[in-house]
């Protein structure tokens, strides 16, 4: 079992910046792949970005590479999503994910959606993003 809270969400201007974590804790050695994913309000739950831990490879989504910054801090078991130059459409619920994917599927989390959103084993219970223009 893996156990993953997430905090950091608030309320900022466009233009502004923000930085997630996420602290895991549980069976943290099978959790290969960590991503951020968000969900805006009537919207599917979408992956933002991801990581390969055992090599530390990051992903993207088109929508936000250049902005946000996925990486982790191994010592105090955190995932971080620092996310810079907010716009509205940044505005949504981001969730922690983690996951025994191997890399070439964790790669197309943020991309293709490789897998429908129940099928992904641990989330936490999110934290709100909201940008103003």
């Amino acid at each position: 079992q893996v156990q993953l809270l997430e905090s950091g969400g608030g309320s900022v201007q466009a233009g502004g910046s923000l930085r997630l974590s996420c602290a895991v804790s549980g069976n943290i050695r099978s959790s290969r792949c960590m991503a951020w994913f968000r969900q805006a309000p009537g919207k599917e739950r979408v992956g933002v970005a991801a990581l390969y831990t055992s090599d530390g490879s990051t992903y993207y989504a088109v929508a936000v590479k250049g902005r946000f910054t996925i990486s982790q801090d191994n010592a105090n078991n955190t995932l971080y999503l620092q996310m810079n130059s907010l716009k509205p459409e940044d505005t949504a619920r981001y969730y922690c994910m983690a996951d025994s994917l191997p890399e070439y599927i964790c790669a197309e989390v943020p991309g293709t959606a490789p897998r429908a959103i129940d099928d992904y084993k641990y989330w936490g219970q999110g934290t709100q993003v909201t940008v103003s223009s």
